[in-house]
């Protein structure tokens, strides 16, 4: 898997995109020879610029259409259906910027030949993406090692993602080294290394106390296997670090958790600017979504809530009300559910549309957040979440933010499991935050928003 931005991509991803990338520039360029017969390479060597912008454009609405999400896709039929999707919508923002800027086009006719012959390569391509990823020949055979909620966690996932192309041949259930069974996996470890009949070991031992059986693991990784914990791998492929099998020792000697001041000045810096744009462009909808909330509900058009902020510090929290004004008075703090009934009708379109979110510019402004962090939570439901969620107080590491990594990645939460989920996407966040990451999350926050996924 690569890293970029301090993210994981898998190789099969980077793979992916390198081959629809060259089926968008060979489209085109056959479409210049089709078009111009001569002076074929000069007419494309001058309009390479063009052929990349437009190919930039391409991937960046394949994304928005999910088409890099394997695990959302049923099979190649919904494949397909995408892609021609993504065809027509290409066509027409090349219909508009061609009718308002006929010099971005290199020639009417042939961008709308490139798409024609774009159609069947983007699929012929898919197509033996699927076959070659899913090959025996190209999958990783990996053994498991390791019983519990963990082991449980790392099986599902590999199961579930295919596409990170990992199979498990094995699973030894250890648990102890004083038991019965670390004789065996002692013969295991040796008979592994001596056949080389997987790539990769995962140890996912829920007690680490016990003596790991280091000389036949050592054997294993210098005989050219790979040697991985759970938890580590976890973290590189879902995003997210594992609170049940995370200890101090971790956090204080392991990687990231860069919390420097010199961080968190330049993030204050650029939180400020985001907000005060965001502020010019939004003013305009301030007074038509105050008089749409007047005209459908009684009460106040601002809503303030008191929420946990950096260092447990409590603020109040601005947001357009979304809600009945009378919604908490007979049940106290509640979490909102879905289709929670004490939404307005106006309520729900802007919790759909993040518009309610637009007060909270001013506590970015303010210091109290900043744009992109852990959702601030109200002091009731932090104390209570304190208690049930090991670790949960380490959010309050850095300022919350109106849009965060769980946000982009989990659904709305409204249980403490929901919760202690989106801690594990926190985490990561605070352990591995960087302003690319920060811009990598501001661009996820965009699709969620469009597609309507995601927290409210």
């Amino acid at each position: 898997m690569s890293h970029i931005f301090r993210l994981y991509f898998p190789s099969r991803t980077i793979l992916l995109l390198t081959g629809e990338l060259a089926a968008i520039i060979v489209s085109f360029a056959l479409a210049v020879l089709i078009r111009f017969q001569t002076g074929t390479l000069v007419i494309f060597t001058a309009s390479i610029w063009k052929i990349l912008v437009v190919a930039s454009l391409t991937l960046l609405c394949a994304y928005y259409l999910e088409l890099y999400d394997l695990r959302g896709l049923s099979g190649s039929h919904e494949i397909y259906s995408r892609i021609l999707k993504l065809i027509g919508i290409v066509a027409l923002f090349l219909a508009v910027f061609g009718f308002l800027f006929p010099r971005i086009l290199v020639d009417r006719n042939v961008f709308l030949l490139a798409l024609f012959l774009l159609t069947p390569a983007w699929m012929f391509w898919r197509s033996a993406y699927e076959r070659l990823i899913y090959h025996p020949a190209f999958r990783q055979r990996v053994y498991l090692i390791g019983e519990g909620e963990l082991a449980q966690r790392v099986r599902d996932t590999l199961e579930s993602r295919r596409e990170l192309g990992m199979d498990i041949v094995g699973w030894a259930k250890y648990t102890n080294a004083e038991s019965p069974l670390r004789e065996s996996l002692n013969e295991i470890l040796r008979d592994l290394a001596a056949k080389r009949e997987v790539e990769q070991v995962i140890i996912a031992l829920s007690d680490r106390r016990s003596r790991m059986p280091v000389d036949e693991l050592l054997e294993l990784r210098l005989s050219g296997v790979t040697v991985e914990e759970g938890t580590t791998l976890l973290e590189r492929i879902s995003g997210q670090i594992e609170i049940d099998e995370l200890r101090p020792s971790w956090l204080i000697f392991g990687n990231g958790f860069r919390l420097r001041p010199k961080h968190w000045i330049a993030r204050r810096v650029v939180s400020t600017t985001a907000a005060l744009v965001l502020t010019i462009v939004t003013i305009v909808f301030v007074p038509v979504i105050a008089l749409l909330i007047k005209l459908t509900s009684h009460g106040p058009v601002l809503y303030r809530q008191k929420r946990v902020g950096l260092q447990g510090r409590i603020f109040e929290c601005y947001k357009f009300r979304s809600m009945r004004s009378d919604a908490e008075a007979d049940t106290g703090p509640t979490w909102a559910s879905d289709e929670d009934p004490r939404i307005t009708k106006i309520g729900r379109f802007l919790r759909a549309s993040r518009l309610d979110e637009i007060p909270q510019l001013w506590n970015v402004l303010k210091g109290d957040m900043a744009f992109v962090g852990p959702r601030p939570e109200r002091p009731e439901f932090v104390e209570q979440l304190k208690k049930a969620i090991p670790y949960y107080n380490l959010r309050h590491a850095t300022r919350p933010g109106i849009t965060g990594w769980a946000q982009t990645l989990y659904k709305y939460g409204n249980t403490i499991e929901d919760a202690k989920e989106k801690l594990r996407y926190d985490l990561y966040y605070i352990k591995n935050c960087s302003p690319a990451f920060d811009a990598w999350i501001v661009f996820n926050t965009i699709r969620t928003v469009l597609l309507g996924k995601g927290a409210k």
